[in-house]
């Protein structure tokens, strides 16, 4: 058997075993199928192949429920400050996740924080990966209703079946004692085994004032930094910058 044949052969063979038809019937056909036949069938699974991705990428990207479209074609890296150990390379090629690292996003409104954060959301869709993208506003008073309904652990659940959970706007608004607990409980639930993306305008010394405690303030920035990157946003707000008001 010659060596493009052979070729085509273990390339058949890939993709039956792809599409969940057994090693036997794979068999029968490569020893049997003339060149032209071969051919036609490997055509036939890569588009079925093709297919399916296609779908499970639309299934991803429905799951995650992001606000708008995003990727990092022409994104502006200027207003940018990554750390020394994470590269743009770790967000493009989503690496972070595999390592279960955590990213908070830091810097005024307006300079690219949500856009950097559907980005590598959007990427990591691409990737295979479960997102889920909520405003941390959202994901408080969805718990909160949970919690009334008797439905907490289903909830969470969801949220925690996720490979990268985005949660936008951290601290933006202050929350009570009970919102605090179980934002807290989705930080630590997320500790080594989940990767969390945190988008914020408020330093690190200011947490508890938002959250209402000190201590789980002090509690959930170590989880998030011990195996985390602090990426840094400046400039002017992008919005602002354009905004037809100041024309």
């Amino acid at each position: 058997m010659g060596s493009e044949r052979q070729a085509l052969v273990d390339e058949i063979r890939r993709c039956g075993r792809a599409v969940m038809l057994s090693n036997h019937t794979m068999e029968t056909f490569a020893a049997k199928a003339t060149p032209k036949q071969a051919g036609f069938l490997l055509d036939l699974f890569h588009t079925e192949m093709d297919y399916r991705e296609e779908n499970k990428r639309r299934r991803l990207y429905k799951k995650a429920a992001f606000p708008m479209s995003k990727s990092f074609e022409e994104y502006d890296w200027s207003k940018v400050k990554l750390p020394e150990n994470l590269s743009k390379e770790d967000l493009l090629d989503c690496s972070f996740i595999a390592g279960h690292r955590n990213l908070v996003l830091y810097g005024p409104v307006g300079t690219g924080k949500t856009h950097m954060s559907v980005a590598v959301g959007s990427a990591a869709c691409d990737m295979g990966y479960h997102v889920r993208f909520t405003t941390t506003s959202e994901l408080v008073l969805k718990l909160l209703r949970a919690k009334e309904d008797g439905v907490l652990d289903k909830i969470l659940h969801d949220y925690l079946s996720a490979d990268l959970i985005i949660l936008d706007e951290w601290g933006y608004v202050p929350v009570d004692r009970e919102s605090a607990r179980l934002l807290f409980q989705v930080v630590s639930q997320c500790y080594e085994t989940k990767s969390l993306l945190l988008t914020t305008n408020l330093e690190f010394s200011k947490w508890g004032s938002v959250l209402t405690d000190d201590q789980m303030a002090a509690a959930m920035i170590d989880r998030l930094a011990h195996h985390g990157h602090l990426i840094i946003f400046e400039g002017e707000s992008y919005r602002m910058k354009h905004a037809l008001m100041r024309e």
